[in-house]
């Protein structure tokens, strides 16, 4: 039973010296894409990075901990989550400095459409492929997002954090092991900034890149949808919405949720949709795209939390690997 009231006393007499938002038995769909799910137990809106860290000292190690940016690629289940739930402010983690020769530093919360803009303004390339992905950095790193066959850790030097402790962390490129849309971070560490590098380029050059990166995204997304982006990875060597569309799955619907029309890698809700019709409905994808190809597809949609009581989810798993 989530308790968002006691929890917050636990903190003793840290909550009240802590400057940010602290809202016990928060709802989740509102915060999250998707807008579906239930509540947090306690959700904390730091101001900043010192204001983060005086929560961190004061959160009991016992306490579950999730830190989430945007929530653009997040889904919360229907039963809520246990714990405490951290999501980072644009005024305290969403800033952009240039250093250096074709250099920048982001906050973890800056949007990666404006992480783009702001290299273009610079004369920065290698950054036009960030307009056309939704969310923040932070996801970005946690995950190695990529489109138009350019990927985050391509321009990443190091990245900052702070571990659940509250101390500080420098993590360089190499310690994160990016591969394709996947990343090593450690457990324990909140991402609150990176330094990023890339290339001496024309502006006007970087603005045609940028407005083709725009004009597809138009084309191929359902950008006035609400949706969580991408819900499944590429298997290596397959595009995850050639496959979704060969099994029938382009537009299948199950309760308030829908596999788009237009890009059937991406889940809609249409309006009414609970967590559990969007989880089903992937899970229902998996299974039928498993029959028809033998191929098992992952998720790229982060998704946390409980069940609510008798109803758990069934997860599709084929028969050889159960």
């Amino acid at each position: 039973m989530l308790d968002g009231k006691k929890l917050m006393k636990r903190l003793g007499a840290a909550a009240s010296q802590l400057r940010g938002r602290l809202a016990p038995d928060s709802g989740m769909d509102r915060v999250t894409w998707l807008r579906a799910g239930g509540p947090a137990e306690l959700l904390f809106h730091p101001l900043d990075e010192d204001d983060l860290q005086l929560f961190l000292h004061a959160l009991p190690e016992d306490v579950p901990l999730t830190v989430i940016g945007f929530g653009s690629n997040l889904l919360v289940r229907d039963g809520g989550l246990e714990g405490a739930v951290v999501r980072l402010s644009a005024k305290g983690f969403g800033q952009q400095e240039a250093v250096g020769d074709n250099r920048i530093v982001a906050g973890a919360i800056s949007p990666d459409k404006h992480i783009a803009g702001f290299a273009m303004d610079q004369g920065i390339g290698g950054f036009s492929f960030l307009y056309g992905i939704p969310g923040s950095l932070g996801g970005a790193l946690a995950m190695n997002a990529g489109a138009h066959g350019c990927e985050i850790g391509d321009r990443v030097v190091e990245i900052y954090g702070l571990n659940r402790k509250g101390e500080k962390v420098t993590i360089p490129r190499e310690a994160m092991r990016y591969g394709d849309r996947s990343a090593r971070m450690p457990d324990d560490v909140i991402i609150t900034g990176a330094l990023l590098e890339g290339f001496a380029k024309d502006r006007a050059a970087i603005r045609e890149e940028m407005e083709v990166v725009r004009n597809h995204r138009e084309t191929v997304q359902p950008v006035q949808k609400k949706t969580g982006g991408s819900t499944f990875r590429n298997p290596d060597g397959h595009a995850a919405w050639r496959l979704i569309d060969e099994a029938g799955c382009r537009g299948l619907m199950i309760g308030g949720a829908q596999m788009s029309p237009v890009n059937c890698n991406s889940m809609i809700n249409l309006g009414h949709a609970s967590a559990y019709d969007l989880e089903y409905l992937g899970e229902t994808v998996r299974e039928r795209v498993y029959n028809h190809t033998g191929i098992l597809l992952e998720w790229e949609i982060r998704r946390l939390g409980k069940y609510p009581e008798g109803r758990e989810l069934y997860a599709f798993v084929p028969q050889e690997l159960d």
